[in-house]
C-alpha cells in the first residue's frame, strides 16, 4: 500500500468510527473434508488423463461488536493417474479481519493470502486443470498492524502501522525464466503514517496534514525500497455536492540492490530456483531515485451517501499522474466501484496493498478445477463491491516498477441470486538504472482481464454456480508473443443433509500463445464433502 493511500484509509476510519450501529452478532465456523475425482482431455489433439484430490479446509466468519472478519482456507493434494501428470500440493486461502482494542479509537487489522500466481508474464497462461502446471508459483502473503483514529475537538487525528511479509515458491527449474525481470523469493515491509485535519464546517474549507514512511527489504539481490513524504491537502466546497480538492508536498523514493555474481563470461549466475545469486561484495546500485515537490488537484462529487466520485491530476514520480475513484451503492444488495491508479511498486508491496484493500466480509467462488484464489474478490451483501487482484498477481517480478491502470467491480445479490463482474487493465514499467536488471529498464508489460461469476440457490438443498474469465498478457519483451487465457466452469451442488454434500462440475479452458501454440482442455469432476 502506498503511504498516501494508507493514510486516506486512516482518515476514513476517523469518520466511520462514530457512525452506524453494529450488525447483529454472528459467528460461523465450518471445517470440512473433501474428495474429488477429475478427468480431463485435450479437445484439439485427443488424449485424456485423470487425478484424485483429497482436501481439507475451513470457512469461517465473525461479526460482533468488536470483531469483524472472514477466512476461507483449503489444502489439497492431487494424486495423478499417470507419470506425466505427477502429484501436487496446493494451499489456497484468504483471511481479512479487524478487532477493536478500544472502540472508536484503536483497532488491529490483519489479512492473509495463499494462492497460485503466474511466474513469468512471457510464459503460457496457467491451465487450472493440470495437476502441476507450468508457469505457476505458490504465493503466501500476510499483513497486520494497529490503526488509531479519533477526534480531538474539531480535529481528526489518525496514525497507523502495517507489517507485511510475502513469499513465493518459484517453479522455474533452473534458468531465470523471467527474461531479465528476475524471480522473487520473499520480502518484509513496514508502512507507518500519521495525519491531522479538520472537516468543512469550523472553517469554510477542510484541511489535512499527513506524513508517512515505507520500507521493504527483499531477499532477491538484497533489494531495498524506501519512501517518505509529507503533504498538506485542502477541500473547498463549491456546492452542496461538489468540492475542489488538492494538495502539495515533498516526497523521496529510493530503491537499490546489489549486483549478481558473474561467471567468467560476465553473465549473471542463476541458481536452480531461477534466482539471481547475489554478489555480497557488490556496492548498492540504484534502481530508482526520485525526490522533490509533488502536487495534485481535482474534483470531489458526493450527491448522496451512496455515491462518490473523486478525480485528480498532478505531478509525481517525475511526470504527470492521473488517479480517481468512483463508488455507487444504490442498495445494500448492489455495489459498483472503479479505480484509476498510478504508483511506484514492488511485487511484495503491491500484494500487501491489494490484500489490505479487500473487504472484511467477502464472497468467493472457487474454480472447482483450480481452487486457487485470484482474479476478483467480491464484497458480501451490504458491503462494498470488492476488489480485483489481477494487477498484483499478473506475474512474479523482482524489479521495481511503476504500476498504472484502471479496473471496475460490480456486485449484485438478490434472494437466491448472486452475480459479480470485474474488468480491468494494468501496465507495469520496469525501473532499473544499474546492475543485472538494467536490461529491462523502461520495459512495459500489459494485462487485460475480465471475470464474471454467477450463482443461484435452486432449493434449500441445491444450487448452481458458474465462472467465466479471460486474460490477455502483452509481455513487451523482444521475441515474445502475446498470451491469451480463457476459461469457463459450472457446478451443481446438492446437500444430502447438514454434513454431507455432493457437487458435479464441467469446465473448458483455453491457452493461446499467439502464432506459437494453443491448447483447449475439457474437464469434468465429481466431489463429495463432509462438513463438521
Amino acid at each position: 500500500m502506498t503511504t498516501r493511500a494508507f493514510l486516506l484509509t486512516v482518515t476514513a476510519c476517523v469518520i466511520a468510527s462514530s457512525s452506524g450501529a453494529q450488525a447483529k452478532s454472528r459467528t460461523e465456523v465450518r471445517p470440512y473434508l473433501e474428495i474429488d475425482q477429475t478427468v480431463f482431455g485435450d479437445l484439439q489433439n485427443g488424449g485424456s488423463s485423470a487425478y484424485t484430490t483429497v482436501a481439507a479446509g475451513i470457512d469461517a466468519s465473525i461479526n460482533t461488536e468488536r470483531t469483524e472478519g472472514q477466512i476461507t482456507y483449503r489444502y489439497e493434494h492431487r494424486f495423478g493417474w499417470d507419470k506425466d501428470l505427477g502429484d501436487s500440493d496446493v494451499h489456497s486461502g484468504l483471511a481479512r479481519g479487524q478487532y477493536a482494542l478500544v472502540p472508536n479509537l484503536l483497532k488491529i487489522e490483519a489479512g492473509a493470502l495463499a494462492t497460485r500466481t503466474r511466474t513469468d508474464i512471457a510464459g503460457v497462461a496457467a491451465n487450472p486443470v493440470i495437476g502441476n502446471p507450468d508457469n505457476v508459483s505458490q504465493l503466501y502473503s500476510i499483513y497486520a498492524g494497529p490503526t488509531l483514529a479519533t477526534q480531538l475537538g474539531a480535529f481528526n487525528v489518525g496514525a497507523a502501522y502495517r507489517f507485511g511479509y510475502t513469499h513465493v515458491e518459484n517453479r522455474l527449474h533452473g534458468g531465470s525464466g523471467q527474461s531479465g525481470i528476475g524471480a522473487f523469493d520473499s520480502s518484509t515491509s513496514h508502512v507507518a503514517g500519521a495525519n491531522i485535519g479538520m472537516n468543512v464546517g469550523v472553517l469554510p474549507f477542510g484541511w489535512n496534514v499527513s506524513g508517512g514512511y515505507e520500507r521493504e527489504d527483499s531477499n532477491e539481490l538484497d533489494q531495498r525500497f524506501e519512501s517518505a513524504f509529507g503533504r498538506a491537502d485542502v477541500t473547498v466546497p463549491i456546492s452542496p455536492t461538489v468540492a475542489a480538492v488538492g494538495g502539495v508536498g515533498y516526497e523521496k523514493i529510493k530503491s537499490s540492490e546489489r549486483d549478481a555474481l558473474r561467471d567468467i563470461n560476465g553473465d549473471a549466475i542463476v541458481d536452480g530456483g531461477g534466482h539471481f545469486v547475489t554478489d555480497p561484495n557488490s556496492p548498492r546500485l540504484l534502481a530508482y531515485d526520485q525526490s522533490g515537490f509533488i502536487w495534485d488537484a481535482g474534483i470531489l462529487w458526493r450527491p448522496s451517501p451512496r455515491t462518490s466520485l473523486e478525480a485528480r491530476v498532478g505531478r509525481r514520480y517525475g511526470s504527470m499522474t492521473y488517479t480517481g475513484a468512483f463508488s455507487y451503492q444504490p442498495y445494500d444488495n448492489m455495489a459498483f466501484q472503479v479505480r484509476v491508479y498510478d504508483g511506484i511498486q514492488t511485487f511484495g508491496r503491491q500484494i500487501n496493498s491489494a490484500l489490505s484493500s479487500l473487504p472484511t466480509q467477502f464472497t468467493i467462488q472457487r474454480n472447482p478445477f483450480g481452487s486457487a484464489l485470484g482474479g476478483c474478490v467480491f464484497g458480501a451483501a451490504g458491503g462494498g463491491a470488492g476488489r480485483c487482484l489481477n494487477d498484483a498477481l499478473q506475474s512474479v517480478a523482482s524489479s521495481v516498477y511503476r504500476s498504472r491502470g484502471i479496473d471496475g467491480v460490480w456486485r449484485y445479490t438478490r434472494g437466491p441470486w448472486f452475480a459479480g463482474l470485474g474488468i480491468g487493465y494494468t501496465e507495469r514499467t520496469f525501473l532499473a538504472e544499474q546492475g543485472v536488471l538494467a536490461t529491462v529498464n523502461g520495459l512495459k508489460d500489459r494485462s487485460y482481464y475480465a471475470q464474471a461469476n454467477v450463482s443461484r440457490r435452486l432449493t434449500s438443498h441445491s444450487g448452481v454456480d458458474g465462472t467465466v474469465y479471460i486474460s490477455w498478457f502483452e509481455p513487451g519483451l523482444a521475441g515474445t508473443a502475446d498470451v491469451i487465457g480463457t476459461g469457463a466452469s459450472g457446478s451443481y451442488f446438492y446437500n444430502f443433509n447438514n454434513h454431507l454434500s455432493g457437487t458435479a462440475s464441467l469446465g473448458v479452458f483455453s491457452t493461446r500463445v499467439e502464432d506459437v501454440d494453443s491448447s483447449l482442455t475439457g474437464a469434468a469432476q465429481l466431489s463429495a464433502r463432509y462438513q463438521f
